[in-house]
This record gives structure tokens, C-alpha cells and sequence, in this order.
């Protein structure tokens, strides 16, 4: 009897663990892995953060120049049990692959902007963007302009020339905003 009790009580602390850990990866706080060089010089290839979820739980817009995580199947729609396959325990149990939808950028158009790739300089609303946190200048290619819906942002890596972003994915839409990172 007082080894079932300890089986019993060994068991009620486990399942308290587990659903405790879901809460806090899902609405509150998340490691990720940086996974390529988009955002040299700020993060490395390999580096872990931890992205506050605060503002995809409340569906919160982050600020210009916030690194966010985001979900880079923008063209279709996010839900809860979203939130709940991709958090790091439950892809475990069940042997997904590490499927590369997440992505590390920086915030650099909210809704309303008009944000423009023009002679290898970016534009917000007109404005040339000073940088400091590029990795070098962007090469020279196609001009390119966009103008952010309600509910969008447009987001780039630091390192220009090597980032697959919101000039290849297009605008983000909010509810993909994983979470802001707190390096």
C-alpha cells in the first residue's frame, strides 16, 4: 500500500510537470535554436534563445528593430493546436522532424509601412533605414516595394545577402509572430 501511495504521488508530480511546461513553452517563454548565419552579426548559427511569448499570446504587434521568431508558412492560418504540436516536448514524443518553419528576423515594417528595396538601400515610408546591426550592405538586385496590411509586419536578417525573409516569404502576418527574443 505505501508503494502504490509513492507510485501515486511520484505520478500526480510528473503529470503537474508536464502540463506546468506546456503552459509556460506555449503562452509564456520558449527556447528556440538559431539554425543558419540570416542574423550575423547580432545571433550565430547554433546559438539558443528564448522568445517571450507574450506577444502571440496576446496578439501583441512587436516594436521596429525587436528580434522575433516567426512561422514562415504565412500563407496559411495558425490556430492553438499549433501552438501545442510545435512546443519542444510534444514534437519529442512524437518524432517530428526538426521542419524548418521557424525563422529569426528582425522587425522592420508594421502595418501601414511602405517598405522599399531600392539600389541595395531599404526604405520605411520614404525614409532611409540606418542600420548599425547589418552584417554588410545588401547587394544590389531587383527594386522592390511593399505596403503592409492591417495585421501584417515585414521582417529581414541582419545579415542581408543571406536571409531568406519577408523579401522571399512576404509580409508576416501577427499571429505568426512566435514570440520576441529576450537576448
Amino acid at each position: 500500500m505505501k508503494v502504490w501511495k509513492e507510485i501515486q504521488g511520484w505520478s500526480i508530480s510528473i503529470i503537474l510537470g508536464f502540463v506546468l511546461s506546456m503552459i509556460i513553452g506555449i503562452f509564456i517563454i520558449q527556447p528556440y535554436k538559431v539554425d543558419g548565419h540570416s542574423m550575423e552579426p547580432t545571433l550565430k548559427d547554433n546559438q539558443r534563445i528564448f522568445a517571450w511569448k507574450f506577444s502571440h499570446t496576446l496578439n501583441k504587434l512587436p516594436d521596429y528593430g525587436d528580434v522575433v521568431i516567426i512561422d514562415s508558412r504565412v500563407d496559411r492560418k495558425r490556430t492553438l493546436m499549433d501552438d501545442i504540436r510545435e512546443h519542444p516536448i510534444i514534437r519529442l514524443m512524437s518524432g517530428e522532424s526538426d521542419e524548418e518553419i521557424f525563422y529569426v528576423k528582425r522587425v522592420i515594417g508594421l502595418p501601414g509601412d511602405t517598405i522599399e528595396v531600392k539600389d541595395g538601400k531599404l526604405y520605411r515610408n520614404g525614409e532611409e533605414l540606418l542600420e548599425p546591426y547589418i552584417k554588410e550592405q545588401m547587394e544590389v538586385g531587383i527594386d522592390q516595394v511593399w505596403t503592409l496590411a492591417e495585421g501584417s509586419i515585414f521582417v529581414m536578417g541582419d545579415n542581408r545577402n543571406h536571409s531568406k525573409d519577408s523579401r522571399m516569404i512576404g509580409p508576416v502576418p501577427q499571429d505568426h509572430v512566435m514570440g520576441i527574443d529576450s537576448f
